[in-house]
């Protein structure tokens, strides 16, 4: 989304324009439709272990603290750059040797997914939540990485003139894939629900065909190719070790970030900055469940109505990143997402109100969708170095999920003793920190050090 502007030294020559023709083709080349349907595959498990999983077990009566602890299993996600190297040096037995480098890990990736999402689907929250969380942990390890690998795919496979749509295209059937898991699979379970089963098999069949779904990425796989510079990549490196590959990747990575100047408080920034916007997340099914709203109300409005304030919060938040300086966006997404809690505070007051319910959803998907924009435009511009830019977005990115999984993990612990409208307000308060860290380092010339930045 966005970049470092930054010059080589040398003029910029000028590309001819394109028609918008031209412009609309380039979704239409094979490669970047097979990124789509990847981006698709990448978007489905992620709420099978988050906020559709929660639904269930609220539903199950499992209790508001255990809820709330259930956000550690998002780990994966946040320790991924972990093993991202083991998926880029070593081979799958079997699988790379028929399928190549990278299409080999994705098929074994997804094979062992579709194995854990039926492995969670057979568990009762109500009964043991214990072995729910074991199968919620497997699902996000392999969907973690399945992130690892289709990355990897999608960078190597595009020709830079297909980058900017493949990613588009990515992000796109990511949200898609998020909503049918989400929405599409809670009116599934309601589905299943409605000729008789009992709600616990409605869930489990639920989840079957979740698991289902995760086949079209493994189609989308078979159909695709090896892309050229990994089977180059792999034959160079065949006479490097693993280890010394990892270990240069990430020393350099680290130790060039560490000497710039103000870099623990830059870091601490990167942890806390989503932080409002993870406490008040983790929270949001179960209070819409327990304020009286439906299984279908939650689908239709928080992830129907949601996805559509969220796309149009993105615009919104490139539209800021592009008029104001860095410091100036972040102020204004830090400010506006925090705010945006409060919403739900109100909320909680009406009661079940369906456009009392719409507002709210609409208001915290819009500004939390222009803080993210900008915030990913503050960890573009922090990675400078191409020698480290994988790595170094990759820690970032662990970092700033550690709000979502780490401190949020006692949202539910402060729900039960404030009451839901004193919670959402809490909520607001908990972006103190990151904004007196925004404004230290403003203070200190950080976003001066960084350069323009280009959207």
């Amino acid at each position: 989304m966005t970049a470092p502007d930054a010059t080589s030294g040398t003029a910029a020559t000028e590309t001819p324009a394109t028609s918008w023709r031209d412009s609309l083709a380039v979704y239409l080349q094979p490669r970047v439709l097979i990124v789509l349907f990847l981006g698709f595959s990448s978007g489905l498990p992620l709420a099978l272990s988050g906020s559709t999983l929660l639904v269930w077990m609220r539903e199950a009566g499992v209790d508001l603290k255990t809820i709330g602890l259930f956000a550690l299993v998002g780990t994966p996600y946040t320790l991924k750059f972990l093993w991202a190297p083991l998926v880029d040096a070593l081979h799958v037995p079997l699988f790379t040797r028929a399928f190549g480098r990278r299409r080999g890990w994705l098929l074994f990736s997804q094979l062992l997914l579709i194995v854990a999402i039926l492995l969670l689907a057979m568990t009762d929250p109500g009964r043991s939540p214990f072995y729910v969380a074991l199968g919620a942990l497997l699902v996000a390890t392999m969907s973690s990485t399945q992130d690892i690998v289709v990355d990897a795919f999608r960078v190597e496979s595009l020709p830079e003139s297909e980058q900017a749509a493949g990613m588009a295209a990515y992000v796109a059937a990511y949200r898609i894939g998020m909503l049918v898991s989400t929405a599409g699979a809670l009116f599934i379970v309601s589905g299943f629900e409605s000729t008789g089963i009992t709600r616990t098999s409605a869930w489990m069949w639920g989840y079957v065909v979740m698991a289902a779904m995760v086949l079209i990425g493994t189609i989308t796989a078979l159909a695709a190719t090896e892309p050229e510079q990994s089977e180059r990549a792999d034959a160079a490196t065949q006479a490097d070790s693993a280890f010394t590959r990892v270990l240069h990747a990430a020393v350099g990575a680290f130790s060039e970030f560490l000497t710039r100047k103000d870099a623990l408080v830059a870091l601490a920034f990167v942890v806390l900055f989503k932080f409002t916007d993870a406490f008040s997340g983790t929270m949001t099914a179960p209070f819409v469940i327990d304020l009286g709203f439906t299984r279908n109300d939650y689908a239709a409005i928080v992830k129907g109505v949601g996805l559509a304030a969220t796309l149009i919060g993105g615009f919104a938040g490139g539209f800021v990143a592009r008029r104001y300086p860095l410091a100036t966006s972040l102020w204004i997404g830090g400010v506006v997402q925090a705010l945006a809690n409060l919403s739900f505070s109100w909320l909680a007051v009406v009661g079940t109100n369906q456009w009392a319910l719409a507002f709210a959803i609409c208001a915290e998907n819009f500004t939390s969708a222009i803080g993210t924009v900008i915030f990913v435009a503050y960890l573009s511009a922090l990675c400078q170095n191409p020698l480290h830019t994988a790595t170094q977005y990759a820690l970032l990115t662990a970092l700033a999920a550690v709000g979502r999984t780490y401190l949020s993990s006692g949202a539910g612990f402060v729900a039960a003793a404030t009451g839901w409208p004193l919670f959402f307000v809490i909520c607001v308060l908990v972006a103190i920190p990151s904004l007196v860290l925004l404004a230290w380092l403003q203070r200190r010339g950080h976003f001066d050090a960084l350069g323009p930045v280009r959207v």
